[in-house]
């Protein structure tokens, strides 16, 4: 696998801002006192480098959209028509830019593949980028700089869309940047997962990771053992109906994700976590019985039959139907938790599963667990764990494994905020605002070099979960907290600063009706 870690074209970037005379963020995270004074502190995540220019663009009713990519311009058009009331018509491909123009020319190759550099003045808006997805980071960006409500689903009459002029380059310190949704906790219907996308992709999200089955349900429909879905996918914690998503359902999330720029990362969780497939084929049992179907939240006691030949033509099969659906690089084995499985089978079994993905054409994603075993120079592992060390995984790391940070005690987006928290857990602590976002992902595992680390994922988990507005109470504030971690430069890191962004952000969420908690952490604008 070949991580890009775009952070290393950070020195030429930096030589060819200074040249530009752009004020660039210090080590304390603020600029001069001169830009900090005419350049709003809204952006989450906070860019690499911004400077303002002292004029001031005013989106009006005559304004038009240019594209070079259809797909971002009907995006940022859907966005402001709605909210504005603009007619804004958009040209795909014009020679001619307009009012606000997305063009896929004119970026600083140092930005790479996903950043962008964004231009305003008085009477125009450039977003440049060397790809799409550059372009989309670039609109999101551009989005925070208008008022917050440019985020309402229905026409505002009462603003001015003005925005303040200047000049952003802005790229990713990470590669990775992912969110992780429990389907299988609870069932979230097609609709729900899109609307997570949707909100997810404000902030710079690039992989979805969604974690399909476990001990209370299958989530994802398998033609050559349908029982998984029809019988495994028919609970959940609780009790509850369940659910689970055809293949269309998938294709139609992972196409949704895609025009979101975020690739999906799907989950089959192995060894352990697997009551729901147990109970639904009783050959997958190395006693031959079916275990009944479960709706608790205990962990651990459930395991595949890694001795059975049978176990792998399973897996096998399961990979080799969700591989042809998933055009992404990944599929994620799981492997934590595995407590009713033997070391030694253990090992054995992620060295069988990692050959099985392999023979799919995909790379294995699986819990930092995995590396009990010799992991493929693909493979890569995701840290979970709440201490700072682990000693398989460093010595895993020095051979060349790629890691994804989600320590729990900062980064698991269902632990309580507080005792007095409605929803979530604490077994990992309670986790404000400030403890998401007070960590360094390159800084943080003993004995592992930053280079090792390939990105940050915040993991929700649904034990909890019902509903969307509880997706929303857990993931914000504190999803936005992790993707800065994953975007911005490590040199911008300050607290306060992000504190204050962060609160700029809740006018934004009213708009769009995100049920977000208010932190006491943070300071919110009046009516957000």
């Amino acid at each position: 696998m070949k991580v890009l870690m775009f952070r290393r074209t950070r020195p030429a970037l930096l030589a060819a801002v200074v040249a530009l005379g752009m004020t660039v963020f210090g080590a304390a995270g603020a600029t001069s006192p001169a830009a900090a004074a005419s350049f709003p502190n809204v952006v989450v995540p906070v860019p690499v480098s911004e400077s303002a220019n002292g004029s001031t663009f005013t989106l009006g009713s005559a304004a038009t959209l240019t594209a070079d990519d259809g797909g971002v311009g009907g995006y940022l058009a859907g966005i402001l028509r709605a909210s504005t009331g603009y007619a804004l018509p958009l040209a795909v491909g014009a020679t001619t830019p307009g009012t606000i123009a997305l063009s896929l020319s004119g970026a600083p190759s140092t930005v790479g593949a996903e950043g962008y550099q964004l231009t305003i003045t008085g009477s125009s808006v450039r977003i440049q980028a060397n790809s799409a997805s550059g372009l989309f980071h670039g609109v999101q960006t551009f989005l925070q700089l208008l008022p917050a409500k440019v985020m309402s689903p229905t026409a505002v009459t009462s603003v001015a869309w003005k925005a303040t002029g200047g000049t952003i380059v802005d790229y990713p310190r990470y590669e990775h940047r992912g969110a992780m949704l429990d389907v299988a906790r609870h069932f979230f219907t097609v609709a729900q997962v899109k609307h997570y996308i949707d909100e997810l992709s404000l902030y710079k999200v690039n992989y979805l990771h969604l974690h399909l089955s476990d001990d209370q349900g299958w989530r994802i429909a398998i033609n050559s053992w349908p029982n998984l879905a029809a019988y495994g996918g028919s609970t959940e914690v609780g009790g509850g109906a369940g659910g689970y998503y055809t293949q269309a359902d998938y294709a139609a999330i992972v196409n949704y994700a895609a025009s979101h720029y975020m690739t999906v990362v799907p989950e089959i969780d192995t060894p352990g976590h697997t009551n729901a497939a147990l109970a639904s084929y009783a050959s997958l049992n190395c006693n031959g019985v079916a275990p009944p179907l479960y709706t608790g939240t205990d962990v651990g006691f459930s395991s595949l039959c890694t001795s059975l030949p049978l176990t792998y033509t399973f897996l096998d099969q399961v990979v080799g139907e969700l591989a042809a659906l998933t055009p992404g690089p990944y599929i994620h084995i799981g492997g934590d938790e595995a407590s009713s499985t033997t070391q030694s089978d253990y090992v054995s079994f992620i060295d069988q599963v990692q050959q099985i993905v392999a023979d799919h054409g995909k790379a294995v994603m699986g819990w930092h667990n995995i590396a009990a075993a010799t992991l493929a120079p693909s493979t890569v592992a995701q840290f979970w764990d709440t201490n700072n060390s682990n000693s398989a995984l460093a010595a895993a790391a020095a051979t060349g494994t790629k890691i994804i940070m989600s320590p729990a005690n900062h980064a698991y987006l269902d632990m309580k905020y507080n005792s007095k928290t409605p929803l979530g857990q604490n077994w990992a602590g309670y986790v404000d605002v400030n403890k998401a976002y007070g960590w360094d992902p390159g800084n943080y595992l003993t004995g592992i070099s930053s280079s090792a680390i390939a990105g940050v994922e915040a993991p929700l988990w649904s034990e909890t979960l019902v509903t969307s507005a509880n997706i929303d109470y857990m993931a914000f504030p504190r999803l936005p907290a992790l993707m800065e971690l994953g975007w911005s430069p490590e040199s911008t890191h300050s607290q306060s600063a992000f504190d204050a962004r962060l609160g700029a952000q809740g006018p934004r969420w009213h708009a769009m009706g995100v049920n977000y908690y208010k932190s006491t952490q943070v300071k919110w604008p009046t009516g957000s």
